[in-house]
Formats: C-alpha cells, structure tokens, sequence
C-alpha cells in the first residue's frame, strides 16, 4: 500500500498519448499491476482496450479512473464497495476532484508546452 503522504498531487503528470500499457499505469498511478488487474474486475468504469495476446492497453480516461480509485480507496479510506458507489454516483454528477484532477493535469500540460515554445524561440 502507498504511503499515506502520497496524494494525487505527488503523482507525476500524465503524457499526452493516446494509449498506456499496464506497466506505464502502473507508474503514473503509483499502483502495482496485478492490482490494476484486480481493479479492473471490480469497477467496471475500467475497461481497457485489449488487444494481441490479451495486452492491455489503458486510454487517458482509464488513467484518471486509477487515479480517481486509489484516492478513494488510499486517501479517502473507502472499501471497494464504497469506492465503486462513490465512483458510479459520480458518473451521473461529474465530480469536483476529477475536474480539478483534469483541470490541473491540462495546466501542467499547457506550461510544459509554453515552456518548450520558449526555448525554441531562444
């Protein structure tokens, strides 16, 4: 289990690509595979793609979902029931956090870029 001290905001920014494997999940998440996989058969909000020899291949919404999940289940203490009600409920209502997780993912994503721009210019 993580350290309690580790938030969503310690986890690194998640890269603009289209797809994930289960190891990069792993890392972006701070969340070991074989509880990824676990997850996956107890929250049917996480769905990744699978493809040749069954890979797994998470998209960028799969990757807030985990994070989403372990804040619940790491942070916040919910059970995995609990945590699968919280995340359905919250399905219908888009949740506060996961937009401010959103939110502040794009900003990230936006200075990096501005920052790049910069050291082209120069």
């Amino acid at each position: 289990m993580p350290d309690s001290t580790d938030s969503v905001d310690d986890l690194p920014p998640i890269p603009g690509k289209r797809y994930f494997t289960i190891g990069e999940v792993s890392e972006l998440c701070d969340v070991k595979p074989h509880v990824l996989r676990y997850w996956e058969q107890e929250f049917p909000q996480l769905k990744p793609v699978k493809r040749r020899g069954n890979r797994r291949y998470y998209q960028r919404h799969d990757v807030v979902t985990v994070r989403q999940i372990r804040s619940l289940l790491y942070e916040q203490g919910f059970t995995i029931g609990g945590a699968r009600q919280q995340l359905s409920g919250e399905n219908a209502k888009h949740d506060s956090s996961q937009s401010h997780q959103i939110i502040r993912q794009m900003r990230l994503e936006l200075e990096d870029l501005l920052h790049d721009l910069k050291r082209r210019q120069h």
